[in-house]
């Protein structure tokens, strides 16, 4: 008996096998602990292994093939389908088995772990980013308390907390306070700053964030972004792919030859379709100010569908063309070409 194909269920602390033969015959049930996982594979001959994409998957797909097995991960959402009912470790495992023997099946680039640690950086920005914008808020509406306001914006608030410092009317208890949240905020923006030029630094050394970041809307924080998350842009078959992989193209649902297309789908990757809009945003109002005599100028397209759209569906519209424009970058290796006026 061969086993030609293993679905493995990972968990924190039990893992679920299931295998099957050349016949197609579920052939390997078992359970293992997280501790047994390694010595078990490590004696199995060679074969195919599939898991569900997820944080620690990456690890276990990278422990797996050096211990000389194939491994394919694959997106939750697509092994769903093949659960029969019910749900357990055991029917999980069979449904990754059955989902990666489908031949138009879909699988997720293994991360190295060096390309896993540069993530983090982004991972550790946003979490400092919330952190900031929390201290921020808390210490306006503590302020707003004792009648102490100030205008909006992040710089901003060292006059606030000046005014609040110098106002006799307010408890010094509450002084106190707030001076706990500010030097809380000092220490998150010095780490902000810190992560921010290690991200800058390792953008200077990779070619392909540098070569994004000269997409208008794109920038430095952009380029590395999709420099890292997207490891294999060949993965896609063409820029709409790329597109719908992001979640930035419109859900289908058509039916009987009459084609329906709603709003976007917002599958994929939440942080690049934000950067994405973000971006958009950024490029239409420069736009803007083009049209009244300022810096920049819009693109002729751009111009005729603000003239008969409302500004979010531009930008949505404007981050679809910009996603189309970062795959077919990162593909062929060329620079940003500024598109001729018409």
């Amino acid at each position: 008996m061969r086993i030609i194909r293993i679905g493995l269920d990972t968990s924190k602390h039990v893992f679920q096998i299931h295998g099957v033969d050349e016949n197609e015959t579920p052939a390997l049930r078992r359970q293992l602990r997280r501790s047994e996982v390694a010595k078990f594979f490590a004696k199995l001959p060679p074969t195919r292994i599939g898991l569900e994409a997820c944080g620690a998957s990456h690890h276990w797909a990278r422990r797996l093939r050096g211990l000389g097995h194939e491994v394919l991960l694959m997106p939750p959402q697509y092994i769903k389908p093949y659960v029969k009912r019910g749900k357990n470790d055991a029917i999980d495992a069979e449904a990754i088995c059955e989902a990666m023997s489908r031949p138009t099946m879909r699988f997720v680039t293994v991360k190295s772990a060096e390309n896993q640690a540069a993530l983090m950086m982004l991972g550790v920005r946003d979490l400092l980013v919330k952190q900031r914008t929390m201290l921020i808020n808390a210490i306006r509406g503590h302020a707003a308390e004792f009648g102490v306001t100030a205008a909006k914006g992040s710089k901003q608030v060292v006059e606030l907390l000046q005014r609040l410092a110098d106002d006799a009317e307010v408890p010094a208890l509450a002084r106190e306070m707030i001076g706990v949240m500010a030097a809380q905020l000092d220490a998150v923006e010095a780490k902000l700053k810190a992560i921010e030029a290690r991200l800058m630094a390792w953008h200077r050394q990779n070619q392909t964030s540098q070569c994004l970041a000269t997409i208008p809307g794109i920038g430095p924080i952009g380029g590395v972004s999709f420099a890292l998350r997207v490891s294999d842009p060949k993965a896609f078959r063409s820029a709409r792919h790329f597109a719908a992989w992001v979640g930035i193209t419109p859900r289908e649902n058509s039916t009987g030859g009459k084609q329906r297309l709603g709003k976007i789908s917002r599958e994929g990757d939440e942080g690049l379709r934000r950067l994405l809009v973000l971006g958009a945003t950024a490029v239409i109002q420069q736009a803007d100010k083009g049209r009244q005599g300022k810096k920049g100028r819009a693109r002729p397209w751009l111009s005729k569908l603000l003239a008969r759209k409302p500004k979010k569906v531009a930008a949505v519209a404007l981050a679809n063309k910009m996603a189309r424009i970062i795959w077919a970058m990162m593909v062929s290796g060329e620079t940003y070409r500024q598109p001729q006026e018409a």
